[in-house]
């Protein structure tokens, strides 16, 4: 069996724990407190980060090329384009969200209301969480004109842009941080990722002393 170290609210962890669900490898998860690395952790992935994936004898790290090489090593179902123009927006939004929307807003709120108290990390910071507030409806905004020209993210298929961008926004409803009526579109393109088997687990995730709000459970919601 697969083994995931990970973290439950991290969207790079859920991204690849989306991927593993989607592609029917089992897999076992053990919570890992990287802000308290220990030397076998360490040993696992040298970077001190999560996810890291034990996989057919391979220890893998990075969550874009954990995704990537499950999708190349299983490849249905196909979650990377081979048409290289459709695979190259699908690798341009991954970063987008892993990058400029982790930076501008995962950061800013998950991070300041979760992490710290999680880590002993000191009081959440008002004007962090004021920006992220701010800048997700941005991100928003973008994701509601791609959608107004596709049916998925990066194009007319499902793809791991997709994966990445719902493995943001969970976390970030998890703490009820998504205003889903400001876009139509977003809140249908959500309801379709959200309702697939490979979300179950991610919505099974209970936090000790931080219950998520009672639409995040709902696949009508």
């Amino acid at each position: 069996m697969a083994r995931l170290y990970h973290v439950p609210l991290s969207p790079f962890c859920r991204k690849v724990r989306l991927t593993l669900a989607e592609k029917r490898i089992e897999v076992e998860l053990l919570e890992e407190k990287y802000w308290e690395p220990t030397q076998d952790f360490m040993r696992r992935n040298p970077a001190g980060k999560v996810p890291v994936l034990r996989h057919d004898g391979k220890m893998l790290s990075e969550s874009q090329a954990i995704c990537e090489y499950l999708d190349e090593t299983i490849p249905n179902p196909p979650l990377v384009p081979k048409n290289p123009d459709a695979r190259y927006e699908m690798r341009r939004l991954c970063t987008w969200f892993d990058d400029k929307f982790h930076v501008e807003v995962t950061s800013n709120l998950l991070y300041e209301r979760v992490n710290k108290k999680i880590m002993n990390a000191g009081y959440p910071d008002s004007g962090r969480i004021k920006m992220g507030s701010a800048r997700i409806k941005f991100h928003l905004d973008y994701m509601d004109w791609l959608l107004g020209q596709r049916r998925w993210l990066a194009g007319n298929d499902m793809t791991l842009a997709d994966f990445t961008a719902a493995a943001h926004l969970s976390c970030l409803d998890y703490i009820n941080d998504v205003d889903w009526s400001r876009s139509s579109l977003v809140h249908e393109w959500y309801s379709k990722i959200k309702s697939r088997p490979a979300f179950r687990t991610l919505l099974a995730d209970q936090l000790p002393g931080l219950p998520p709000p009672a639409h995040y459970t709902d696949l009508d919601f």
